[in-house]
């Protein structure tokens, strides 16, 4: 008896599916992609726009295989992922049902036959018409699956047309631009519209970085003790805060060694004791943005593998979609985790009210929804046996989001002393006022804390220092700090003044998770777009990683300064956003996606033009090893090929010595 048949991309998601649906299903998988451009050609009409689809040779099989079970099928479902990509992959799985279905050849074994086949049209294939649902799930739940099962629709051709344009915008800038970089730059470069824009932040913060001068600045901490203690139990340190009720900067060490002298003969006392409750609040649940960027940061993941990861885990049935940008949270899931919330932890840790968040993106699309755990229950202890290490990892931090989410904040009593010498203002010549302030704070109720962890700094929490910027200017509170009990007016004795010397830091590099969040902040890219632009730009060795820095390389430099030059306009943060903000109208049918394409590639493609016949070759920066080539005696330096640094004379192509880079540059010959 014939069976309805299901199509989804991974074998892993169609045996999860068979686990729900038992055997009165069959369930396919497609592989991912089995239709694409070519890869031997643009495949892209540059007038039309029209898009020549093949075939890749390695998917034939599988695809004879779909085809033959949709032919024997009593109902054809197809069950790709949520998202456009996702869409893009169901529609291109009906178009080759429906017989448009034409395989990639060898460009090279064509040429002969090229000028014949474009005088004969070949006649178009007759098409089947296929009756089929498609179904979306962003959870691989029974409940899910059902209710998707009892709701299908068509495929959304806006979604469809939103992720053709983001495909075809990229193969035209990928195949116009790259052989320009061939004849300006180095043979075998590439460019990407939006990987292009990344290698630019870390281009520019590297410049900003070797820009940076130091510039030297004092601090003075006390040791102080209340003169009603003899023992050490009272004694804490404070930190010169103001001076004449003004914060300002001690710039070198003889301003500081003149307010250490007049601190010395001054009289302390406390002038001001002020304690407080203070809170602090949950963090969303995970979005595809904060999770790369919190796994980065406590797992020490990339972005890849984080992305990697979550697709097992959400394939095997134990997270929703990990590509979203929504933090919203059905009603189903907030009151399953209210629920262990109040039996685990205690009705002590539940809000009245559950916690609604709400993204502050302007292109979320809410009815996804954000990164979590299918089922609460499952929690890390009772699946430390069923995931890999690393799977393990990511779903207890997944896991414990979701939960800290909806548990009560955390409150603290923090306590903040300041202490100032006494001043005649009376006298002609005034001494300075000195005025030391200690922040202590302590836990009076974890609250999600509990969960999350009491060193708990999320990603978005922590901001990275500006360009000069001193931490010691602001206010430091003191964590797990008990401050003794003082009152107003008492004496301070200064057991100890130490003065310390400091120098402005420099923008740091980016890191992974740093550079995500500035993709998303600037607009540029989307949920399934971080991960992949990152592992691009390190394969194209434009970037490397130093420990977890991401620092440009010398071709990378080259790549962006041409670029920057000659393409201002593809360069541009708010053109890039304004573009990315362009699809998202299309997915959502407020625009058409080849007008947008055409409005786009008309100017870019005589922009190639013009640059081809003007602009100047390009000469990537070297670095010297400090070595001498051991064939012909001239200096050998360090060049990047397609698999990364290697040693080379100077003089090639004249001297053709080469030898491997070592990070020592010892031993080699």
């Amino acid at each position: 008896m014939a069976k309805p048949l299901i199509i989804v991309e991974s074998p892993t998601k169609a045996r999860t599916l068979t686990k729900f649906l038992g055997s009165k299903y069959q369930i396919e998988a497609s592989f991912g992609h089995i239709r694409d451009l070519p890869k031997s050609k643009m495949g892209v009409d540059e007038v039309s726009f029209d898009v020549d689809y093949v075939i890749p040779k390695d998917k034939t099989k599988r695809v004879n295989e779909l085809k033959k079970a949709s032919e024997g099928a009593s109902r054809i479902i197809i069950a790709t992922d949520p998202d456009r990509e996702g869409e893009a992959i169901a529609w291109h799985i009906l178009s080759i049902l429906e017989g448009r279905d034409e395989v990639e050849t060898d460009e090279r074994k064509t040429k002969k036959t090229a000028k014949t086949s474009l005088k004969k049209k070949p006649k178009p294939k007759e098409l089947k018409k296929i009756d089929y649902d498609r179904i979306t799930f962003h959870e691989i739940t029974e409940h899910a699956i059902k209710e998707a099962l009892d709701s299908p629709r068509k495929i959304d051709m806006d979604m469809v047309d939103a992720q053709q344009a983001r495909r075809v915008l990229d193969r035209l800038v990928g195949y116009k631009l790259s052989p320009l970089l061939w004849r300006k730059i180095r043979t075998g470069l590439s460019a990407g519209r939006v990987q292009s824009i990344a290698v630019r932040l870390i281009v520019d913060r590297e410049r900003e970085i070797e820009a940076f001068k130091a510039e030297e600045y004092w601090s003075i901490e006390a040791l102080c003790q209340p003169t009603t203690s003899k023992g050490k139990a009272d004694q804490f340190i404070a930190s010169l805060f103001k001076i004449n009720s003004k914060k300002i900067t001690i710039k070198n060490q003889e301003e500081s060694a003149t307010h250490v002298a007049a601190i010395k003969e001054a009289a302390f006392k406390v002038s001001s004791v002020v304690k407080k409750e203070v809170r602090k609040y949950s963090v969303p649940p995970f979005t595809t943005s904060t999770l790369q960027q919190n796994a980065s940061n406590k797992l020490g993941f990339s972005a890849k593998k984080t992305m990697m990861l979550a697709q097992n885990l959400y394939e095997e049935g134990l997270i929703t979609y990990m590509r979203t940008d929504s933090v919203n949270l059905s009603d189903e899931a907030i009151n399953s985790v209210r629920a262990f919330v109040s039996s685990e932890y205690g009705p002590q840790y539940l809000p009245e009210k559950p916690k609604i968040y709400k993204t502050k993106s302007k292109v979320a699309q809410e009815a996804h929804e954000a990164i979590r755990p299918t089922d609460v229950n499952k929690t890390p202890g009772k699946m430390i046996n069923s995931l890999e290490k690393d799977q393990h990892r990511l779903y207890s931090l997944i896991w414990s989001r979701m939960v800290a989410c909806q548990i009560k904040e955390a409150v603290y009593d923090q306590t903040t002393i300041d202490i100032s010498n006494t001043v005649n203002s009376q006298l002609p010549t005034a001494p300075s006022e000195y005025l030391f302030r200690a922040v202590g704070r302590i836990i009076k109720f974890d609250g999600w804390l509990r969960v999350y962890g009491i060193e708990a700094e999320s990603v978005e929490e922590v901001k990275e220092p500006k360009e000069g910027e001193n931490a010691e200017e602001e206010e430091q509170v003191k964590e797990n700090l008990r401050l003794p009990d003082l009152k107003e007016g008492t004496e301070i004795n200064l057991q100890e003044i130490k003065p310390e010397q400091h120098f402005t830091q420099p923008p740091p590099r980016y890191t992974e998770a740093a550079l995500v969040k500035a993709l998303e902040e600037r607009g540029i890219g989307r949920p399934s777009t971080y991960a992949p632009t990152i592992s691009t730009i390190q394969d194209r060795k434009y970037i490397e990683k130093e420990q977890k820095a991401l620092k440009p390389t010398p071709i990378g430099i080259a790549v962006n300064d041409f670029l920057t030059l000659n393409f201002s306009e593809v360069m541009d943060f708010s053109f890039t956003a304004d573009l990315e903000q362009e699809l998202d109208d299309i997915a959502n049918g407020q625009r058409k996606w080849i007008p947008t394409i055409k409005e786009f590639f008309v100017p870019f493609s005589k922009k190639i033009e013009e640059t081809q016949e003007k602009a100047e070759r390009v000469k990537v920066a070297t670095e010297s090893t400090g070595q001498v080539c051991p064939e012909c005696g001239n200096e050998l330096i360090v060049r990047y090929g397609r698999f990364g640094k290697f040693i080379s004379c100077s003089t090639y192509p004249d001297c053709k010595h080469t030898a491997p880079f070592l990070n020592k540059l010892e031993g080699f010959s």
